[in-house]
């Protein structure tokens, strides 16, 4: 409705140009908002206020050419000046039905777009370092970036789903480095683990398969690895410089392949780990991108000669700096370090690289909210390789919170001691997990409530949808064990008997539902869904405590049937984009 009024505005604007009633000038994009207030009608548009200026005419007179010059609508049973300079209308009962109409026709395709037009979006999202399971603060993050996924799906953008594979660098030689120790300890050696190694069990794990596999042909002594280590954090040492040790001294008694079967076994177990957490979240991706591969292809040394040619690095203490203070960053940043090894930076600057070069019309990154100080240096990057940085959209996800009753649980991946996507999902459901983390507004801090989201109430929210549609459901039930029927045909062609405010309220939410489809994906915020769907249900549930829908009076019954089918439709329609269930059954 909104973009038929729109385009009813628009046109009487071309005409009043066209006769001379205004003079030529630019027209702004028109805004339609629906009223808070139905004294004011159902929408008001605020175009006149925004001519005012460069027409250099009163806004009141403005809307009243505007008003005089649109066409006559059936749709449309009153138009009004309001205040300032607002147009109200006030729409017909009949286009409020007509809504049901359009939800049964269109069905699953129900409130999609083409207000994307087929742009190229790349979305990466999660990407977590293959160092460890996935635990329940990457969930928010996959259920933000998945869902964002699938409006701009809806909207009619070409979406690239991506996941990094950060299967290189300094954590992930700790990672093998961690694997190799646990492996020593299964073959008997014993020694005190490195405080900043991987403590979880996942690595003696892992460890184990490599000790099955390869027996102790990996095994060296003590007393040779630990020779002119220095000394770790708890002894009063350095722990970075501990595990660096380590690192080297794993590289020099193993040969290059049987380091690379330790370093590929993590990697490899922990990613095919991950793979399969988030594909039973209902996290899907196009792609499994790999840092290695920009390593072995020579895309980080292009991008630094690229950089060194734009005389935007510098050497300095046998190190390679990029100029990042020279594009408002708020130091410049190493991407060669002084021993020739690139850094997780000099990666990252490559693959942005990479992903302009593929011709994505837009690149979404989706980071946790701790990343935030690296937004100015991987944009000053693309602006040194002459790249359009604004094609670069970074959406900042905070982690959520995890409580068990009154208590917080402890999260840390190096020590092992974090509750895993697994079993989250395995306590509370996929469906109640995705649906708590798209609640709110990914930038807000979230609380997840454990006990909450496995309650049967209506105070947890996607119980509370998935029972309306589930309601919807048991009606059909009971019709068919009446041996009654619905005629979608009968029931549309009475829907004027739809007079009741409860079903007035209905439609009205239902017509509601392309926009909060269309302005959830272009402004990112799958949160509005979430709630558009709570609001949706609340006004179902409201409706079937207050009337019966399989009444005596077949024709108000089939029209009442035919109105809680198309809400049935849209329930369904917005629980797939969000990756949530529908069950006819609850």
């Amino acid at each position: 409705m909104k973009d038929q009024l729109k385009k009813l505005i628009q046109q009487s604007l071309v005409d009043l140009i066209a006769n001379g009633s205004l003079p030529e000038i630019d027209l702004p994009e028109i805004q339609i908002d629906r009223t808070k207030d139905k004294a004011h009608g159902d929408f008001a548009c605020n175009v006149a206020m925004m001519l005012a200026r460069s027409a250099k005419m009163n806004p009141r007179q403005i809307a009243s050419f505007i008003v005089d010059a649109l066409s006559d609508v059936d749709f449309i049973t009153k138009v009004e000046i309001a205040g300032p300079g607002f147009i109200n209308f006030t729409l017909s009962a009949g286009s409020s039905r007509q809504i049901i109409k359009d939800i049964l026709a269109a069905g699953s395709q129900f409130g999609r777009s083409q207000v994307g037009a087929g742009k190229r979006v790349q979305v990466e999202f999660v990407s977590a370092n293959p160092t460890g399971p996935l635990h329940v603060g990457h969930g928010r993050g996959a259920t933000y970036g998945s869902v964002v996924s699938s409006l701009l799906m809806a909207a009619g953008f070409d979406v690239h789903r991506e996941y990094y594979v950060n299967d290189a660098g300094r954590q992930m030689d700790i990672l093998a480095t961690s694997v190799w120790l646990r492996y020593l300890e299964a073959c008997g050696e014993h020694f005190t683990f490195p405080s900043n190694g991987y403590r979880g069990d996942y690595v003696q794990q892992i460890a184990q398969t490599l000790k099955d596999k390869h027996g102790d042909q990996f095994l060296h002594s003590v007393s040779n690895i630990y020779q002119f280590i220095p000394e770790d954090e708890p002894e009063g040492g350095d722990k970075e410089a501990h595990i660096d040790a380590l690192i080297a001294k794993a590289k020099i008694l193993l040969s290059e392949q049987q380091y690379r079967q330790v370093f590929d076994l993590g990697v490899n177990t922990i990613l095919a780990d991950i793979r399969e957490d988030l594909a039973g979240f209902g996290t899907d991706y196009d792609e499994w991108f790999s840092e290695r591969s920009l390593m072995e292809s020579g895309a980080v040394d292009q991008a630094i000669e690229q950089l060194k040619a734009a005389n935007v690095l510098y050497e300095q203490g046998g190190a390679w700096w990029f100029k990042s203070t020279d594009f408002g960053d708020e130091k410049d940043r190493v991407v060669v370090r002084d021993n020739g090894q690139t850094t997780y930076f000099a990666s990252d600057i490559a693959y942005h690289l990479n992903k302009f070069q593929r011709g994505f019309d837009t690149v979404i990154d989706i980071w946790g909210a701790d990343h935030h100080g690296y937004i100015p240096r991987v944009k000053a990057s693309l602006t040194a390789m002459n790249q359009d940085e604004d094609k670069l959209k970074v959406l900042l996800v905070q982690f959520a919170v995890l409580y068990r009753g009154d208590e917080k649980v402890a999260m840390s991946t190096r020590s092992g001691q974090f509750v895993t996507l697994r079993e989250l999902r395995e306590e509370v459901g996929k469906d109640a997990a995705r649906f708590f983390y798209v609640m709110r507004g990914a930038d807000q801090h979230m609380d997840f409530d454990l006990e909450l989201a496995k309650s049967q109430s209506n105070d947890n929210p996607v119980y509370y949808v998935q029972y309306a549609y589930a309601r919807v459901c048991s009606v059909f039930g009971q019709l068919t064990e009446r041996g009654l029927s619905w005629e979608q045909a009968q029931g549309e062609q009475h829907l004027n008997r739809l007079i009741e405010d409860h079903e007035q309220a209905l439609m009205s939410m239902l017509a509601r539902y392309p926009e909060i489809l269309e302005s959830a994906a272009l402004n990112h915020t799958p949160h509005i869904l979430a709630h558009y769907l709570t609001d949706l249900a609340r006004d179902f549930h409201t409706y079937y405590n207050a009337h019966h829908f399989i009444v005596d009076d077949i024709e108000l019954s089939q029209a009442r049937l035919t109105l809680i089918s198309a809400v049935k439709q849209v329930i369904e329609n917005g629980l797939s984009i969000m990756g949530v269930s529908a069950p006819e059954k609850m």
